[in-house]
């Protein structure tokens, strides 16, 4: 049979298939590092057709939780367990006890964080970038592309833009390390000081460069986010276009009540 039946809802036998086998690794049943049972013994198992069991490991992979290796099967990831965004990381409190946005937040999470400077220099805005810093498209802008590990996985890239009048007096900026507090602190050391930080995000599959960056299974979903630091003087300083894996993250943020 191809489905069971559960209320007024026929539910795919693959897809109760592909459920329990997340299940199975959530629950820990299968362990990292585990090699997730063959077609043929899945076969058998369940009483299924291979097809079925192929279209259930479709399911199984864009969890995120396992990785295919060719000619060996597939392989339950060692993925770092799942941290907090929130709003609260980027208080000007951690920037004066110097602490980047993402080193405290990892930090009281209990694990170990890691970035990797991948390209510091100028760059051509690109159209929707340019639009948001309120340069002309194509304007000359820093970019600054970082890899982010957690407890030695790569959980997120990220690339700041800044505007080039901005940063061209603050030398920091072209640093792999720009001192305490991150880029933001070296911005408000310069006058720019933050009013608010405006974020947009979208859920979507990886590509297949995407996923070979953050160590994922083609078509593991993501989450993009674009963030825009803006200064009391309303101005945009700062673009930062993230990409995320969206098994690693849960977002908490805070939102008033009030005029």
């Amino acid at each position: 049979m191809g489905t069971a039946v559960g209320g007024d809802r026929a539910v795919p036998r693959y897809v109760q298939i592909a459920e329990e086998i997340v299940q199975q690794i959530r629950a820990g049943v299968l362990k990292p590092g585990d090699m997730v049972p063959s077609e043929s013994e899945l076969v058998d198992r369940y009483g299924v057709s291979g097809g079925t069991i192929r279209k259930a490991m479709v399911e199984v992979r864009a969890s995120g939780l396992v990785e295919t290796r060719h000619g060996k099967g597939s392989l339950v990831k060692a993925r770092p367990p799942v941290r907090h965004r929130s709003s609260d990381r980027f208080r000007r409190s951690h920037r004066k006890g110097g602490k980047a946005a993402y080193l405290a937040e990892s930090e009281q999470a209990g694990a170990t964080a890691k970035v990797s400077v991948l390209f510091i220099g100028p760059a051509d805005a690109p159209d929707d970038i340019a639009e948001r810093l309120g340069v002309e498209s194509g304007a000359k802008v820093l970019a600054r592309r970082r890899l982010y590990f957690r407890n030695g996985t790569p959980v997120e890239t990220a690339t700041s833009y800044l505007p080039w009048d901005v940063v061209k007096d603050i030398p920091e900026l072209f640093s792999e390390n720009p001192g305490p507090g991150g880029i933001y602190a070296r911005l408000e050391d310069d006058g720019h000081v933050f009013a608010e930080f405006v974020e947009t995000l979208q859920a979507r599959p990886a590509s297949k460069a995407e996923s070979s960056e953050l160590a994922l299974s083609p078509g593991a979903p993501v989450i993009h986010l674009i963030r825009d630091a803006v200064t009391e003087e309303g101005r945009v300083v700062e673009v930062c276009d993230t990409l995320m894996a969206a098994d690693q993250f849960v977002f908490s943020y805070r939102i008033p009540a009030t005029d």
